[in-house]
């Protein structure tokens, strides 16, 4: 565990509404709420801000109180770098994909640029994935890296680990189909909404016992444990710093499980109107997101 993660259990990064020309980071005063959900129902979340500036340096906790006024990303753009992520990291996901379980992760990268606010922050589908409609998602734990790693153990691994949020692996089907490659077809502005906090890793020893469900305008679309996880946490960020060195601030999504659209008869594909929560418990929340298209 980051030495850091140990100077907080849950951190939200915010706008106040004392003053919406700040950006805060703090503590929600109440450990049991689901911070995402209940901005999104009109709720007041009160928090108790730190001094620091960033979850990569948070300071100390004040004695303060602020409301959220609008949720952000858990980290910035420019603290995340490239968006490391992980394909069919899932049991039941290569099955319903019909594919053999990997030897090795699959990792394709989205850019910073991806990266996204939860509600009432929008996803943008682009043009070219507005030509058939085929925008997907996919519900995703993220593992938040809190110091540099490079060449790591599995053992000394969850040393590196800051925390734990969730994302949304918004994808184009299409384009990824057309190509082997896959950080086109999911690297699309706002691609890559996370929040609404950041666990630490003190909070969540082991991630496997987390559970995430995905759902699309309120109908479950995603439910699994991550005990499916095909690669653990320590194992994914042990092979991820082979010969590559993390930077703090390094965000890494673990995959998605059975469910995404693309899998569904008929195909259930996102479009402008919808929304999409992603919620992974205990402690992350609901991340929500709505879909917009790009004009």
């Amino acid at each position: 565990m980051s030495k850091i993660a140990s100077t907080f259990s849950r951190l939200v990064r915010f706008v106040p509404r004392s003053n919406p020309a700040k950006i805060l980071i703090g503590e929600p005063v109440d450990p049991q709420v689901d911070v995402g959900l209940a901005v999104y129902q009109g709720k007041e979340v009160s928090v108790r801000p730190f001094t620091g500036t960033s979850v990569l340096n948070p300071g100390q906790k004040t004695d303060t109180t602020e409301t959220i006024e609008r949720i952000l990303s858990p980290l910035a753009q420019s603290e995340v770098g490239s968006i490391r992520c992980i394909g069919l990291n899932y049991v039941s996901h290569a099955a319903e994909m019909k594919l053999a379980i990997p030897d090795v992760p699959t990792l394709f990268l989205k850019p910073s640029t991806a990266l996204a606010d939860p509600w009432p922050a929008p996803t943008i589908l682009p043009k070219i994935t507005q030509v058939d409609n085929t925008g997907d998602y996919e519900s995703e734990m993220v593992i938040v890296i809190g110091r540099d790693a490079k060449d790591v153990s599995e053992t000394e691994a969850l040393d590196y680990v800051l925390g734990y949020t969730a994302a949304n692996d918004v994808s184009s089907r299409t384009s990824q189909m057309n190509q082997s490659q896959w950080s086109f077809s999911k690297g699309f502005d706002t691609a890559c909404p996370i929040g609404p906090v950041l666990v630490s890793s003190a909070l969540i020893p082991d991630a496997s016992k987390l559970q995430i469900r995905g759902l699309k305008n309120g109908q479950v679309m995603q439910d699994c444990p991550l005990t499916d996880l095909i690669f653990s946490v320590p194992q994914l960020v042990s092979f991820l710093s082979q010969g590559t060195t993390l930077p703090a601030g390094t965000i890494i999504l673990t995959g998605t499980p059975p469910g995404v659209g693309a899998a569904k008869n008929p195909k259930e594909f996102l479009t402008a109107g919808d929304e999409f929560a992603v919620e992974l418990l205990p402690h992350v929340g609901t991340l929500i997101t709505k879909i917009e298209h790009q004009a």
